[in-house]
């Protein structure tokens, strides 16, 4: 039975602050700005691709952790690695398809994910907060594409 426990506050706001770098990046990017980041030689797509990869390899790591706390089986620990591989894999792919994969695997692993309250492997309150912040984030990186 998944544990329903209350939403910690930490994690909502640590949650809506990680998504800054997606909206704040995305709205430059499809703007036409870069909002000075030219002067050191970036750009806002550049950055946001980079975020977008390492955010994803986050979210194997939240599988990863969540099969070891819970001694889950060893496809758990298989499946955790995909979203580092992919998004390794979609830094390399050229524009626009850096930013739809990393925004395609984003959203994915937001529903792939929800077996993990359903197994009773995280809170379910987690599974709920990981579909809003994948919707969010995947869909600034399709727009920025």
């Amino acid at each position: 039975m998944p544990r329903v426990t209350p939403v910690p506050v930490g994690a909502v706001i640590l949650g809506v602050a990680g998504l800054i770098p997606f909206l704040g990046f995305a709205a430059l990017a499809v703007s036409g700005s870069d909002g000075g980041l030219g002067t050191i030689g970036l750009s806002p797509r550049t950055i946001l691709s980079a975020y977008g990869a390492v955010i994803a390899s986050f979210l194997g790591g939240i599988r990863w952790g969540a099969a070891a706390a819970r001694n889950a089986g060893n496809a758990d620990y298989l499946i955790a690695i995909v979203p580092s591989l992919l998004a390794w894999a979609a830094l390399a792919a050229p524009a626009p398809w850096d930013l739809r994969i990393l925004g395609g695997l984003v959203l994915a692993w937001g529903l792939i994910d929800q077996d993990l309250p359903r197994r009773g492997l995280v809170p379910v309150w987690l599974g709920r907060l990981r579909l809003v912040l994948s919707g969010v984030a995947g869909a600034a990186l399709l727009i920025a594409a």
